[in-house]
């Protein structure tokens, strides 16, 4: 059975060596720990689930330039329902990842110094869940003759005077934990509204750094019509075959029914995902290439100590061999002493990696660095030195011993 007392005083011959590959080792465990960590967590942010059939919408925009611009969605709706494919059309003010949003507090008591809960709010018609594929889970929906008009004049005003207030599953069980929302009462200053319904939960326009934040679902939807005056986009429900010749068709209707106005954006919802998220994805890309970079340059390190290792011990592995050493003796002797290495650089490496953990939760708002990912990097490291050492292990077992004794 192998013993780690010899190994540890052959290493002492060789410090300084020893010493560089155990800090290269910490090294590497610190900063792929955090890589990694900080990787699921992009990830996880552009998973996220939206809570609305993204495959199934499409979007578009037209300017309100001019004196009034356009201020009713109505005629438009009614005009984009005639187009083949269309299943639903409504307005919205705002739409998920594009991180313009219309946001709130809400008390649960007309005191000013009661506790806000902070919301995103969406407006929009009478058909927006639908269009959106968002349920009713408890209570109910706005009746059509529940809406009002909007206009820039009125819209401030009305936006804190919420009359009726639908809520979603993740704001209600923030907001009344354990309790049944509907009937609540809400205030915005010392305006009161009440809670008609419980909805599925959909996502804010704006998502948090952190994709499992369940605040990222903190949403109302307010009995108000929006139009493109107030900045609203439409949103189409149709078959995901037909959104490129819906969102076609769509834009030239538009066009021809207000030829001074023009269609600023056009969108499929999934396209505009991946937009929202590409510079997570290319944050993503370049963590990943500096940890399989760094794993890359430590497995180097390990490779040629472990040959220097074993062409300065030829003479060493000889006498060995010669008194009855089997090869997969020289095999574990390589194989332990590394594994030693690698267990005093993850030793070191956990410090650091906590140290750059608290480092960027105090500079960039990382969140805290889970004790899990920890094990998971030592693991990594153990196994990736074991592979490394594996080819100058095997060389050395190779060594004859009349070979050995006459190389040195």
């Amino acid at each position: 059975m192998m013993t780690p007392r010899p190994i540890l005083s052959a290493l002492r011959r060789h410090k300084i060596a020893a010493f560089l590959i155990v800090l290269e080792i910490a090294l590497a465990f610190a900063i792929v720990s955090n890589a990694v960590y900080l990787v699921m967590g992009r990830l996880q942010r552009m998973d996220i689930r939206s809570g609305i059939d993204e495959r199934d919408l499409v979007t578009l925009q037209i300017s309100s330039s001019g004196k009034a611009g356009v201020p009713s969605a109505e005629a438009d709706l009614a005009a984009l329902r005639t187009i083949p494919g269309v299943q639903a059309a409504s307005a919205i003010n705002s739409l998920p990842f594009t991180n313009s949003q219309w946001e709130t507090d809400f008390t649960k008591s007309p005191d000013q110094n009661a506790t806000g809960y902070q919301v995103s709010v969406y407006l929009g018609s009478t058909d927006l869940l639908q269009t959106l594929g968002v349920k009713i889970l408890t209570g109910r929906g706005f009746g059509s003759d529940q809406y009002t008009d909007l206009t820039p004049s009125t819209a401030l005003k009305a936006f804190f005077k919420p009359t009726q207030v639908i809520v979603s599953k993740a704001y209600a069980e923030h907001v009344w934990p354990g309790e049944n929302a509907v009937g609540k009462l809400v205030y915005v200053n010392k305006s009161q509204g009440q809670v008609v319904g419980v909805m599925s939960n959909f996502i804010r326009p704006y998502v948090n750094s952190s994709g499992t934040d369940p605040s990222n679902f903190y949403v109302v939807i307010l009995p108000f019509r929006v139009g493109p005056n107030l900045g609203a986009s439409y949103v189409l429900r149709t078959a995901p075959a037909a959104r490129e010749r819906v969102l076609k068709a769509a834009v030239a209707k538009l066009q021809a029914m207000h030829p001074t106005q023009t269609v600023t954006k056009q969108a499929t919802l999934s396209q505009m995902r991946r937009e929202y998220f590409a510079n997570d994805r290319a944050m993503a890309w370049l963590l990943l290439s500096t940890v399989i970079a760094l794993l890359g340059v430590t497995a180097i390190g390990i490779v040629g100590l472990a040959s220097f290792w074993v062409q300065q011990r030829t003479r060493q592995i000889g006498v060995r061999r010669a008194l009855g050493a089997r090869r997969i003796d020289i095999l574990r002797y390589f194989q332990t002493e590394n594994f030693l290495l690698a267990t005093a650089g993850i030793a070191l490496g956990c410090a650091a990696a906590i140290g750059i953990n608290v480092w960027l939760m105090a500079h960039y708002a990382v969140p805290r660095l889970p004790v899990m990912y920890l094990p998971i990097g030592a693991v990594a490291l153990w196994v990736l030195g074991q592979l490394a050492v594996l080819g100058p292990a095997l060389r050395a077992a190779r060594v004859a011993p009349t070979t050995a004794m006459r190389t040195a």
